[in-house]
């Protein structure tokens, strides 16, 4: 079980404060991870450290302000050896059809989605070469993948991060980087709370994944362990879906 250890490392999971990220903080502290969880909200970050343990601490910053990014790794670098795990879980959806949206929409979810990913990558890199390696794990979606009506934005921003990972990965791994990028499915977040009790959905998810339900918000904590692990060394470029088998069934 070594090779799933996390003691002595320093994780940041952006878009902690509740849902896939928390529970993605969770794990990793309870590999024995020292994580930073991310989020705008001050008072929601406080509670989800306390409701994890003491390895977890704050830090709240806009992951779309540059100045912001520059400071809160900065803080990290300041307080730590440098961060070995970057996990980049922050996502906006807007589910509008393509016609709905206004000039500078789709800027803004490409912004958060995308943009703010591939700047903090950018920003970990230096320091995680001059220690000789690290971990990026980004979070996409099977929307990354596969597609739906009305639903464009989210799915070009994904799509746009899957293939990030792929590029990084070639870009980084001869510095002992690995990236790779967790696709969920359908999860019971507080997000979806509206759409777990719809029993349409319910008769989609029976059919349409293999599993047939959702997923718990828990269960993905052990997909972002293992790549964050010793035990994913030789894993990079990849996606790893946790989707109940949505994308391999029909």
């Amino acid at each position: 079980m070594s090779l799933f250890s996390l003691a002595g490392k320093t994780a940041l999971v952006t878009g902690a404060g509740r849902g896939l990220g928390l529970e993605i903080a969770r794990g990793l502290a309870h590999a024995g991870a020292l994580v930073y969880i991310n989020g705008r909200r001050e008072g929601m970050l406080t509670e989800a450290a306390r409701s994890i343990g003491p390895n977890v601490l704050p830090l709240p910053f806009d992951i779309t302000d540059a100045t912001a990014r520059r400071a809160a790794l900065a803080h990290i670098t300041s307080h730590t050896d440098g961060l070995d795990i970057l996990v980049n879980n922050v996502g906006i959806r807007d589910r509008r059809d393509a016609l709905a949206f206004a000039d500078g929409d789709f800027h803004a979810l490409l912004d958060a989605n995308l943009v703010a990913p591939f700047e903090l990558c950018r920003l970990v890199a230096g320091p995680m070469i001059a220690h000789g390696g690290g971990r990026m794990i980004n979070v996409t979606s099977i929307a990354g993948h596969v597609a739906r009506a009305g639903d464009a934005a989210y799915t070009a921003a994904k799509a746009g991060l899957t293939g990030l990972t792929r590029a990084f990965a070639a870009e980084f791994g001869p510095h002992g980087i690995t990236v790779n990028a967790l696709a969920p499915g359908f999860f019971a977040t507080e997000t979806n709370a509206a759409m777990v009790d719809d029993p349409q959905v319910q008769s989609f998810l029976a059919a349409r994944t293999s599993l047939g339900r959702w997923g718990k918000p828990e269960e993905i904590a052990g997909a972002a362990v293992f790549l964050a692990s010793d035990a994913a060394s030789y894993i990079t470029g990849h996606v790893l879906f946790v989707d109940g088998g949505m994308t391999a069934h029909f």
